[in-house]
């Protein structure tokens, strides 16, 4: 716009009908911006909403602003009709019309009147004079006014708004899946106090409440500026609470089902427990009753000693069994996992208890086999009544099958057996010393002691 000093040249009719046409223009865009502001569905929450914090201070500022914008822009609507009165008078502009339209085009025309209500809250323009009772403008500077309170409250509204939009809906929907997630733990016993999960949900459900309500009552404090951005309303809605209790929510959804799996596999793991413990405690049984018969039957050997049955692991598959009748899931998980090892290990020390107890019968089972089996060669190379042969493997088999059986002399007596059979079977005396054939190996491998 040109020099707004009145003192200057005056205007001629053209430049006047630009300028009313551009002041007109410029009327109308504002007044269609305050009337959007006016329906703004943020500035008519704003104005029903009990506010707090930072937004209750950046509202009663708005509200100010609000307020002197219809002020300003009322004193702009009369003086751009006083001016277009003017130029309506006559078709050709008088000189005394041309400089009284000068003075209200580049002058300041408009006062404004300013109230303690009006602007004790409103910011005021950079260059201006807060406190005083009035003040006056150009049509221009008034524009800029009005633009720059705008642009302000705009901010302010579309960011309660953006905020209003986005996290109370969003908290509403996690608080309902919180509420549908508190259900499912309650029936598988988790419960505050008695489970960590629990204490978290109670603690979400706390987090939740009271972020709906600080983001209902002071949405500006969940609001983060673009940098960088001058546009009302840049940035967006801050959601680093929301965020964070939405992702401890799924893990203890988790966790939960976690639970029910436990819950639905209960049955079977409880009932496969059982089965190992049982065969655990057979083979324990079998183990003791096989020493039992090894110190009845086998003389000079060192038999270890067979523990009891698994009675603690009895009394935790109880305990668990107790868990599953009672719906305590979250206790009977890490139960049946520590159990479920526990038995395993159980049923293979039973395994190797009831192997090195059985080892002197193995023995005495394997060097009958071997008698009986050389007895057997010697008859079909029609040795079988071979005075040595006879005497021999009858005092073998005496000591194999007698109770109780002292094996280290059982074992030289089938070596003995085995020495003859070969030398009558080779035709030659075997030499002491000499290696003789595999037969005469002992059961753990080393050769046996000659004859």
């Amino acid at each position: 716009m040109a020099d707004t000093d009145p003192t200057g040249p005056v205007l001629d009719r053209d430049e006047v009908d630009r300028a009313l046409a551009r002041l007109g223009a410029e009327h109308e865009a504002i007044e269609t911006s305050l009337l959007a502001l006016q329906d703004h569905a943020g500035r008519r929450l704003l104005e029903g909403a009990q506010l707090t914090g930072l937004t209750e201070e950046r509202w009663k500022s708005t509200e100010a602003s609000i307020t002197l914008l219809w002020t300003y822009f009322d004193a702009y609507t009369d003086a751009l009709r006083t001016a277009r009165d003017i130029r309506s008078r006559r078709r050709w502009s008088t000189r005394e019309d041309l400089v009284e339209l000068t003075e209200l085009l580049r002058g300041e025309p408009v006062t404004v009147a300013g109230s303690a209500a009006a602007t004790a809250n409103a910011p005021t323009l950079h260059g201006g004079h807060p406190g005083r009772l009035s003040e006056r403008y150009s049509l221009a500077a008034l524009v800029d006014r009005m633009n720059e309170l705008y642009a302000t409250s705009l901010d302010m509204v579309v960011a309660a708004d953006a905020v209003w939009s986005a996290l109370p809906a969003r908290i509403d929907l996690l608080a309902a899946e919180l509420q549908r997630t508190s259900r499912l733990a309650h029936s598988v016993g988790v419960r505050p106090g008695e489970h960590p999960a629990g204490d978290d949900l109670e603690r979400i459900t706390r987090t939740l409440t009271k972020l709906r309500e600080q983001v209902v009552s002071d949405p500006l404090a969940f609001w983060k500026p673009a940098e960088g951005s001058s546009a009302p309303g840049g940035g967006k809605p801050d959601t680093t609470v929301y965020d964070r209790e939405a992702r401890a929510l799924e893990d203890v959804r988790r966790e939960i089902d976690a639970v029910l799996t436990v819950r639905q596999d209960a049955e079977k793991r409880i009932v496969r427990l059982r089965d190992v413990l049982s065969r655990a405690d057979r083979t324990l049984a079998e183990a003791r009753t096989a020493r039992g018969e090894v110190l009845a039957k086998i003389a000079a050997t060192e038999v270890p000693v067979v523990s009891g049955p698994p009675t603690a692991l009895q009394e935790q598959l109880s305990t668990a069994a107790e868990y599953r009748r009672h719906a305590q899931w979250h206790r009977l998980s890490p139960l049946l996992e520590s159990l479920e090892q526990k038995a395993e290990d159980e049923l293979l020390r039973a395994r190797e208890s009831l192997t090195a107890v059985t080892a002197p019968l193995a023995v005495r089972a394997e060097l009958r086999g071997r008698l009986d089996a050389y007895k057997a060669k010697v008859a079909r190379h029609g040795l079988a009544e071979d005075p040595l042969l006879v005497e021999r493997y009858e005092k073998a088999r005496r000591m194999l099958w007698s109770a109780p059986c002292d094996l280290r002399a059982a074992e030289q007596a089938v070596l003995r057996y085995q020495q003859a059979a070969s030398e009558q079977l080779g035709g030659a005396p075997r030499v002491p010393g000499q290696g003789g054939p595999d037969d005469r190996r002992a059961p753990d491998g080393r050769r046996g002691p000659d004859a």
